[in-house]
């Protein structure tokens, strides 16, 4: 059983797209922790209105990683999944990410994605064909439930199937990286490398950099690592239009290389597909 920990604000059909993937193509039992950061198109009140969301109300517009410790402290389970709220997940994805992350004894690894996939090369086109799909309609229509789900089909044709011809291809294979659209941790790993760090908004960069750092120092955990033959959809910078309130925690706001040694982070990421 799983904890689904998601940050929102704004963008309604969305969220009900979202919602209605996760009840329709998850696997294992689940709870869903929506933190709300301030929405005020009805989104919180949607979520709301769902016996099965736990909906966690900001008094504004939190960091990231400020509402992934949020979910954490509120779940109830030992799998915690860490969502955007713009992807849209494959059939059962979570029983064969789960799987495979037993079989390769993992504790902290994603999902590819739309904009991270097997190689950089691969991921290019990913990149790009999903641009030439999503400027174009986002600017004429904007994110209306339709849109939504007109773009996706233009972008895969039949996404079940696109999903089964991928895992079939990639099976149980992963590869050193991270996709912050979908982060999965066990609770041994929170154990292990502790909670997000609240002064990052780049946590997840940060989460990948202790994985790795700590499994050279201590070598009782693995460093993150992506699934190859389990894909979400991610929409990427369907919120770039949207004007936010600023964080409330915003002062304590850090870059990433006030934390990380850039020689360091360097060494760290070979291989792993991630850029300082």
């Amino acid at each position: 059983m799983i904890s689904i920990i998601t940050a929102i604000y704004n963008l309604k059909d969305m969220n009900r797209l979202f919602y209605e993937c996760l009840k329709k193509n998850t696997y294992h039992p689940f709870e869903l922790i929506i933190i709300d950061n301030g929405s005020t198109d009805g989104s919180l009140e949607y979520f709301q209105s769902k016996t099965d969301v736990k909906v966690i109300k900001n008094d504004g517009n939190y960091s990231y990683p400020y509402c992934q410790n949020a979910g954490i402290k509120n779940a109830k389970f030992d799998t915690y999944v860490f969502m955007n709220n713009d992807i849209i997940v494959s059939e059962h994805w979570d029983k064969h990410a789960l799987s495979i992350m037993q079989e390769n004894n993992l504790d902290v690894a994603s999902c590819v994605a739309t904009d991270r996939v097997e190689n950089e090369d691969a991921t290019y086109l990913s990149r790009k064909r999903w641009k030439h799909i999503r400027i174009p309609l986002l600017t004429i229509f904007g994110p209306r439930y339709w849109n939504l789900k007109l773009m996706t089909k233009l972008m895969y044709g039949d996404w079940k199937l696109f999903n089964e011809k991928r895992f079939a291809q990639f099976g149980s294979s992963v590869c050193l990286g991270i996709s912050g659209s979908t982060v999965i941790v066990t609770k041994k790993g929170i154990d292990l490398i502790g909670l997000w760090d609240e002064r990052l908004q780049a946590a997840d960069f940060d989460i990948f950099m202790r994985t790795k750092k700590r499994s050279i120092e201590n070598g009782d955990i693995k460093p993150a690592q992506l699934i190859l033959g389990v894909y979400v959809h991610h929409f990427c910078r369907l919120t770039t239009k949207q004007k936010y309130p600023p964080f409330k925690d915003n002062s304590k706001l850090i870059n990433i290389e006030d934390k990380w040694d850039v020689d360091e982070a360097k060494k760290l990421i070979v291989n792993s597909g991630l850029k300082l």
